[in-house]
């Protein structure tokens, strides 16, 4: 790296608080290297991805659960939030705050999905409720990756599939879409409420990802028929099919979404 810009400003230029007396260095350097221009371009895309999925819940009243005393207890302070209440919290206000950029580089966005993902008791709506926003929040996190959008490519699917299969304990199958116009691009390992889950993600011949999330955590859901949710930019449609739930995320109109769902859903009977 260039000694005359450090990386604290290059992400300090992705949050939009560069100081101006350094704006025409880092802008000199960003020209100089394309690579790094591009990096950085893709961590404000996942900023402002982020924000369209979380800036709604600031609007949100504050749980109950949250405030409440447990019974017995007398005037003091408030017990403290439980710890994935906390690091929710946490994240929410970095995210609004404009340090999405830091805090997504590295490892950072695994320890961010698994904080969000801890849930003791997940009860059967619960868990349907939050299939999609978890899909949505990997979706926004990892497409718009330059360098490792997923951790093994679809060069190896062999080796990709035996793995996902292992972790979680079900043979798993990526969809093929090439007729839908999209390429299996590979896929990753991500935590989910009680255990781990899979992301496959695809590419068109644009640039444009899609990526399918695949949970076997559904032992207290029946099967549903499609279902759709909106979070923020990202369209989700998600069904449950025995111990499986699957979410098909991506930026695209509902209608274009559907049709690319469809044909998910026609290649995962009886499963994955």
């Amino acid at each position: 790296m260039n000694a005359t810009v450090t990386e604290a400003e290059l992400q300090a230029w992705v949050d939009g608080r560069l100081p101006p007396a350094r704006a025409g260095a880092v802008d000199t350097y960003l020209e100089l290297h394309p690579a790094e221009a591009a990096r950085l371009q893709a961590y404000r895309e996942q900023n402002a991805a982020l924000r369209a999925v979380f800036n709604p819940l600031l609007d949100e009243p504050v749980p109950a659960a949250m405030t409440a005393r447990p019974p017995g207890r007398g005037p003091g302070p408030a017990p403290a939030w439980p710890l994935p209440l906390r690091a929710a919290a946490m994240l929410a206000l970095t995210l609004a705050g404009g340090g999405a950029g830091w805090l997504l580089h590295g490892a950072a966005d695994q320890a961010a999905l698994q904080a969000l993902s801890a849930d003791n008791a997940p009860n059967a709506a619960a868990s349907l409720a939050a299939l999609p926003r978890r899909a949505a929040l990997a979706h926004v996190v990892y497409t718009p990756e330059v360098r490792h959008p997923v951790e093994v490519g679809a060069d190896q699917q062999a080796h990709l599939v035996a793995w996902l299969s292992k972790r979680l304990g079900a043979p798993l199958k990526p969809p093929q879409l090439a007729a839908q116009g999209y390429e299996l691009e590979g896929g990753r390992l991500l935590p989910g409420q009680s255990g781990p889950v899979a992301q496959f993600m695809y590419r068109d011949a644009g640039g444009a990802r899609l990526t399918l999330y695949v949970s076997t955590e559904q032992t207290h859901n029946r099967e549903t028929g499609f279902r759709f949710a909106q979070e923020g930019q990202v369209g989700v449609f998600y069904w449950i099919d025995g111990q499986f739930g699957y979410a098909l995320s991506g930026n695209l109109d509902k209608a274009a979404l559907a049709k690319v769902a469809n044909a998910v859903y026609a290649q995962l009977e009886p499963a994955l």
